[in-house]
Formats: structure tokens, C-alpha cells, sequence
């Protein structure tokens, strides 16, 4: 497995809040498991307190997207370097659930679960994740979604980095309002154009009198 897979768990935390909309799905211990996925064993530790705790890290991460997203790459990289100093890995070589055609296990770098709490154990996953994407494709693959009021957090893995939305849906809403936009300005256009013309009209033939 790549160590940029991890990566997601960043883009799942900072997505559970979308400002704009003051919406905030991070309300529970039960909303902060679902984070986690199903096999996560960190994710059985997490009791209310980590609650809040996981809301600061979002924030942080947050702050990662919006520094990159503005074209800021050292204030990106110095936000992460900071909780990648906070919340340290455990990194393991693992070989559970891949085989190869023999039987053998099939060695991979693995980041093991953190041992004092659910919150730094998955900061700690989620930072490193986005360190290996950072690093390994380029800050301008850390991107916030162009359709307002969304903002939702994204990982463009685009051939020619020209993703600008977070989604499908957004990306189809953006441009429903970009097309609807320009039919009114040229409606808005019509009359105005018509009416100058018509009175470039009058002034020709009051000219020739």
C-alpha cells in the first residue's frame, strides 16, 4: 500500500465541516469512528474528549488546504510540518492480506495504530498521508472546491492537474451557473444593444437632413 494512500483520512476529517453552510458533521464519538473506516483498531479507543480534540486537528488541517489552494507552498509545508512533529508516526512493515502467487507475504510499509489516543493516532496517519501526497505529486494537488459555497477539501490526481471541484455534483452545479450567468448578461446585452443601435440609426438620418 502507498504511504500517500492515507492521505484520504485528511480529506475525509476536514470534510466533515463545511463553514460556508455552517454544517458540522463531527458532533459525536460515533461520527468520529466513522472516520477511522471499519478495521481501524484506534478507532474502539475514541471516547467524547476526543471530540474537540479532533475538531482542532481539522482546523489545522484545513489550514494545509487553504495555504496550498492559495498558492502558498512554505506556509503549507510549515503548517504540516508542524503536526507532523506533534502527532509522530509508528510506521511497520506489514505483509497482512497481500500474497503472491506462492503464498508469500507481500512486504509493505504500514502505519500502525498510535498508542496513546484515537485523535493522535489519526492526525498522526492523516498528516503523514498528506506529507507523502505533498511531497510525492506536488503542493498544487491540494485543493479547495471553486464551487461556492462548497469548499470541500480535494486530492486532484488528474493527469494534467486541472481539477477544480470536489466533486461530480459540484462540478456539474458550477457549471449549470456559469451557463446560466452568461444567458443573462446576454439577454441583459440585447436591449442595450438594440437600443444603441437604434439611435445610431436616428442620428445617421437626422445627420443627412
Amino acid at each position: 500500500m502507498e504511504l500517500a494512500h492515507y492521505s484520504d483520512y485528511a480529506v475525509r476529517l476536514v470534510n466533515t465541516e463545511e463553514p460556508a453552510r455552517g454544517k458540522d458533521t463531527l458532533t459525536s464519538v460515533e461520527a468520529v469512528r466513522d472516520l477511522f473506516g471499519p478495521s481501524r483498531q484506534a478507532a474502539r479507543r475514541a471516547t467524547d474528549a476526543d471530540v474537540t480534540r479532533f475538531r482542532s486537528v481539522r482546523a489545522r488541517l484545513r489550514s494545509v488546504f487553504e495555504a496550498a489552494n492559495d498558492g502558498d507552498e512554505t506556509l503549507a509545508v510549515d503548517l504540516l510540518n508542524s503536526l507532523l512533529l506533534e502527532f509522530p508516526v509508528n510506521p511497520q512493515i506489514s505483509g497482512h492480506d497481500f500474497r503472491d502467487d506462492d503464498g508469500r507475504p507481500l512486504w509493505h510499509m504500514h502505519l500502525a495504530d498510535h498508542p496513546s489516543n484515537a485523535t493522535a493516532g489519526y492526525a498522526a496517519i492523516a498528516a503523514m498521508g498528506l506529507a507523502f501526497h505533498l511531497t510525492e505529486y506536488g503542493v498544487d494537488r491540494l485543493g479547495l472546491c471553486e464551487a461556492a459555497p462548497c469548499r470541500n477539501a480535494y486530492l486532484d490526481t488528474s493527469t494534467n492537474r486541472s481539477r477544480r471541484y470536489c466533486s461530480d455534483r459540484c462540478a456539474t452545479r458550477a457549471n449549470v451557473a456559469a451557463y446560466r450567468a452568461r444567458k443573462r448578461l446576454e439577454a441583459d446585452r440585447s436591449p442595450n444593444t438594440g437600443r444603441a443601435a437604434e439611435n445610431a440609426q436616428r442620428a445617421s438620418v437626422s445627420g443627412d437632413r
